[in-house]
């Protein structure tokens, strides 16, 4: 097997960006800073789409396209003039998904109902969708689990072959009696399906394998499954048939396969650099008229891939092209490329804030989930010199490098290490992942940082310890998370990484159109990154490691690698549970392993219950809840700095997610601790970090090498740390706020917070659960802020790191 990779580069390495950049426009640049530290500027020009689009298809005459949207928010099905973007039609469907096909004859669209389990159907009259009666799988989630993905017609037959992501199964259909004609079971989750050009074959990726299935149409039987890379998903063939491209989204890679031998010939490399870690993601397709260019849109990395493929198992990169955020499919139509950008170019401000939200549920116009509308791109397709021009643009707008993989921007001396296997004075990691808040919620009133006051829910008389924190160690006041959700959100936290599986399937949770929260190992392999989590980096790196209530659920590892390697005692996300009662059980695990010296390299710890109830009547109210985390909080770091091991270590503190509570810088900025003898005291640093960047400087004292090319990029918080050991242990702050004040009144939030379903993390709606907590802590008539979103909605300011007096 040939594995070719585009060798590009960018020639220099880039200047760091400055300290306390704020995302939004670039003066005196066409691009867009982004809060996960990537940059924007996508070539040619956009037509606005809706929530989420995944699919892109053209009508047989290339003059039609089509497009599903399949977000939080409204999903629909839009019919577009190819040639010049302009939306025709537009249907509202009740659900929709990625699959999407034309009849040969161009008479008819067909398009996923995703997991309520029916096909759309519609007639194309003119420039129009007309819709026809759906073909139906089965009853709507969660009565029936099926969740329709690919599609494909066959003309000659008159059946149209659909493959599912939940049953796993290939659904042959009879497109005249519109019935079901057989169901066969597929080996995995399955992504995509493609009929050959004579119909013989039906080439579907099995997205939770790495593997294509291959189904005769004839015999009606499945034949041997050809071998690909991991997380198959979309699929082209050459006009002949004779060669089938895979893109692999977990592998940066495509599989191009010989189709009569059954055979990958060679495997092309999309990342900006060989040997890359995961992050590009691809996850479109398209070949030019001739069969001569293959474009393939990396996702993660905000670019098309472009490879010479005239030669069998001689292909060559040609470069890139720049797209808007998260492209997922790529089209040739005539002389242009057509791309849709899945999450469009920014990410929206919502100035107006989101509607009331009442008992007709999460309708809120502000909400994250609904604010990343995508785009269609269109350009012409580009010859050498442009190639050259985009390409270089492309690595411009990454701050991802080979270089930078390597040896990230630490200067010397630092207790953080410059490379991977250097050694670091700090021995022991304690990582506690919160849930769900900005910054504004918890830090607003701190004067020394960039807060907002009026949005402060948790101040410092009901969190004094997460107070103290930041004035003895170190404020951080322009931290983002690179989630949206929590969802995603441990995943983000775990691997710097969310895999393409829960990028386009937690908005279909979310909106309760159907599924599961199976995103935290428990359904496994479609949803996990390639290599693994941090703790099988560990493994592999022979660092010891011990999770507290961290991908646990009901007192199981929700992973193989967590087994015996967990707190058995210590409870996971389970509003039930005091925070201060699970600090206890950690208190004796750790006493336990100190005696024994067994310590381990890392510690991962949930300290779930700043999640709150809201107002639910009898539950604790969120003031308590918020006291509980913080008291917790406060008593496990007094305990560790009073134990023999706090002279080598660091703890470090995320929320999972910022989720939709109100800031007013904007909805990703969240609250980040770091504490230890070598974090920096007294000091404010405004330097924009991630939750990449605190893995990355995770990463370094462990000597883990980075999980993604997200963390790999960025910047280290070396800035927060120093050369000179403070050993003073910490105090706890006692509570100032009640622990077991419950809510007693039976109002309107009371009523509401009935209906939200708490025994999972984000299992209510976010939005109403928000404004709920907020309700429940300003009062039933008041209305909870609206949170901004600021990705392109200011000019990138200069700020500088200050500090007021350090201790030695």
């Amino acid at each position: 097997m040939l594995l070719i990779g585009c060798t590009s580069s960018p020639g220099t390495k880039p200047a760091p960006e400055a300290p306390g950049a704020l995302p939004g426009p670039i003066a005196g640049t066409s691009q867009t800073l982004l809060s996960n530290g990537w940059k924007l500027s996508p070539a040619g020009t956009a037509t606005p789409l809706g929530d989420l689009p995944l699919s892109l298809q053209l009508s047989p005459d290339g003059r039609l396209a089509a497009v599903t949207n399949t977000g939080w928010g409204q999903n629909s099905v839009q019919l577009l003039d190819a040639a010049t973007g302009q939306v025709l039609d537009t249907r509202v469907v009740s659900a929709a998904w990625a699959g999407l096909a034309f009849a040969p004859d161009g008479s008819r669209l067909y398009a996923s109902g995703g997991q309520h389990n029916r096909i759309h159907c519609f007639r194309i009259e003119g420039q129009k969708l007309r819709p026809d009666s759906a073909l139906v799988l089965g009853e709507k989630w969660p009565k029936q689990k099926i969740g329709v993905a690919g599609l494909a017609v066959d003309g000659r037959r008159q059946q149209l072959y659909a493959v599912t992501r939940e049953d796993n199964s290939l659904y042959t259909f009879d497109l005249k009696t519109r019935r079901i004609l057989r169901t066969l079971k597929l080996p995995a989750e399955a992504y995509g399906a493609l009929l050959s050009p004579d119909g013989n074959r039906l080439y579907i990726s099995l997205w939770g394998s790495h593997a294509v299935a291959v189904y005769d149409t004839e015999q009606r039987q499945l034949l041997p499954s050809i071998a690909v890379e991991s997380h198959p998903n979309d699929l082209v063939l050459t006009r002949d048939g004779r060669r089938l491209f895979v893109a692999n989204a977990n592998s940066n890679s495509v599989s191009v396969i010989d189709t009569r031998r059954g055979q990958v010939t060679e495997t092309l490399n999309t990342a900006l650099f060989p040997a890359s870690p995961a992050g590009s993601t691809p996850d479109g397709l398209a070949l030019t008229a001739d069969d001569s260019q293959l474009f393939i849109a990396n996702a993660d990395n905000n670019c098309l891939a472009v490879f010479d493929v005239r030669e069998p198992a001689a292909s060559r990169p040609l470069g890139f092209v720049p797209t808007g955020w998260y492209p997922t499919a790529v089209r040739v139509a005539g002389n242009q490329l057509l791309i849709v950008n899945g999450k469009g170019s920014t990410s929206k401000p919502n100035p107006n804030g989101p509607n009331p939200v009442r008992d007709e549920g999460e309708k809120g116009a502000g909400y994250i989930g609904g604010l990343l509308l995508g785009s269609l791109s269109r350009l012409p397709l580009p010859d050498a010199a442009a190639l050259a021009t985009f390409s270089a643009q492309v690595y411009a707008n990454t701050p991802f490098s080979k270089a930078r993989e390597a040896a990230p921007d630490v200067p010397a001396g630092n207790p953080v290490p410059q490379r991977v296997g250097q050694v670091s004075p700090i021995k022991h990691v304690f990582y506690i992942i919160k849930e769900n808040r900005t910054y504004d919620q918890v830090l607003g009133d701190v004067p020394a940082g960039n807060g907002d006051a009026s949005l402060c829910l948790f101040p410092e008389k009901v969190t004094p310890n997460h107070h103290a924190l930041t004035r003895e160690f170190v404020l951080l006041d322009n931290f983002y998370v690179d989630a949206e959700v929590s969802a995603d959100g441990h995943n983000w936290s775990t691997a710097a990484y969310a895999t393409d599986f829960v990028e386009k399937s937690w908005p279909s949770y979310y909106s309760a159109r159907g599924g599961e929260y199976d995103f935290e190992g428990r359904r496994g392999e479609v949803a996990e990154p390639k290599d693994g989590f941090l703790w099988d980096y560990c493994r592999r790196a022979g660092r010891s490691y011990r999770s507290y209530g961290e991908f646990v659920y009901k007192g199981k590892a929700t992973v193989p690698s967590i087994e015996g390697h967990f707190c058995e005692g210590y409870s996971g996300f389970d509003m039930g549970v005091k925070d201060v009662d699970r600090e206890k059980i950690w208190e004796q695990d750790f006493d336990r392993l100190v005696a024994a010296r067994q310590v381990p390299a890392f510690s991962i710890i949930r300290l779930p219950n700043d999640h709150t109830m809201g107002a639910r009547r009898g539950a604790l109210s969120p003031l308590s809840y918020a006291a509980d985390n913080d008291l917790a909080l406060g008593r496990l770091i007094e305990h560790l700095s009073q134990s023999p091991v706090w002279k080598e270590s660091v703890v470090m503190i995320v929320e999972d997610d910022a989720q939709n509570g109100p800031d007013h810088i904007d909805a990703h900025r969240s609250t980040a601790y770091l504490i230890g003898p070598y974090v920096r005291r007294h000091a404010v640093v405004h330097t924009a970090y991630t939750t990449s960047g605190m893995l990355r400087t995770l990463e370094l004292i462990l000597g883990l090498p980075p999980m993604s090319q997200y963390d790999a990029a960025a910047l280290p918080l070396w800035a927060c740390f120093t050369p000179r050991p403070n050993f003073a242990p910490y105090s706890v702050r006692p509570a100032t706020t009640p622990q077991d004040v419950r809510n007693t009144a039976f109002n309107a939030p009371a009523r509401r917070s009935l209906k939200f379903d708490l025994s999972r993390e984000d299992a209510a709606p976010d939005l109403a659960f928000n404004e709920n907590i907020w309700q429940a802590v300003r009062g039933e008539h008041s209305r909870m802020p609206a949170p901004r979103r600021s990705a392109a909605v200011r000019e990138a300011k200069v700020e500088h790191e200050e500090e007021e007096g350090e201790e030695d």
